[in-house]
């Protein structure tokens, strides 16, 4: 099996929130609105899309339909294009979040890198659930090690996907699981400086934007669904 680890922002999502031995999402993230998010990043970096305003409102701006060739990507910009109109940042990132069997999705694409595997476990004996344990784990380390050094040195050298990247870890709970809370603590001025600071370009800007209208949602709506579950 060839092994491809030129990844896509939601494939490096997915390896994160994932346990290597386990292949169980790690508790207290919140993967699904990063996934979301780390689409619509994609597609923003792109240029398949732009961010307007509109009444105080960040729309999205359809600039091309033409696929970038990753099934989910495609299947997200699709729903952009068939749009009657056009919808905030937050909106999408919900409706890429809500994408059917969307974690299994993005879990297989990764198996078919050689990354996963695909298998199954029991809980309490009685009921079945897909897992996804890792293979390889060469291309996390990577991963791993170009959050590290953004996050832990003083480096002015970052490229734009590294700070999207660091974006969605940080707001979504990511980087918790994969460093030590302590010493997250102690660079979190370093983390501010490379989402808000000079560091960031104008692209990695507008996608972090759709990272943190991923957040807003995820406040959103657990409060809204205990609200209507109590009534």
């Amino acid at each position: 099996m060839t092994i491809q680890t030129n990844l896509f922002f939601h494939e490096e999502i997915m390896l994160l929130a994932l346990h290597d031995e386990e292949g169980t999402i790690a508790s207290g993230t919140m993967y699904q609105y990063a996934i979301g998010a780390a689409v619509l990043s994609e597609l923003l970096l792109n240029k398949r899309i732009a961010v307007g305003e509109s009444r105080r409102k960040k729309l999205v701006n359809l600039i091309s339909s033409q696929p970038l060739g990753e099934p989910l990507i495609d299947q997200c910009l699709e729903k952009i294009s068939n749009a009657k109109r056009r919808a905030s940042l937050q909106t999408w990132v919900s409706r890429f979040a809500s994408v059917k069997n969307l974690k299994h999705r993005v879990a297989l694409q990764l198996c078919q890198r050689g990354i996963l595997r695909a298998s199954e476990d029991k809980i309490l004996l009685l009921f079945t659930r897909k897992i996804y344990p890792e293979v390889n784990p060469e291309p996390e380390r990577k991963l791993i090690e170009r959050l590290r050094q953004a996050i832990f040195t003083d480096s002015r050298d970052i490229d734009p996907r590294t700070v999207v990247l660091v974006s969605l870890a940080n707001s979504t709970g990511l980087l918790k699981v994969v460093f030590d809370k302590k010493k997250l603590k102690g660079r979190k001025a370093r983390i501010k400086e490379i989402i808000d600071g000079e560091i960031t370009g104008k692209a990695a800007k507008e996608a972090i934007q759709a990272m943190q209208a991923a957040v807003m949602v995820c406040c959103i709506m657990p409060a809204v669904m205990t609200t209507t579950i109590s009534h």
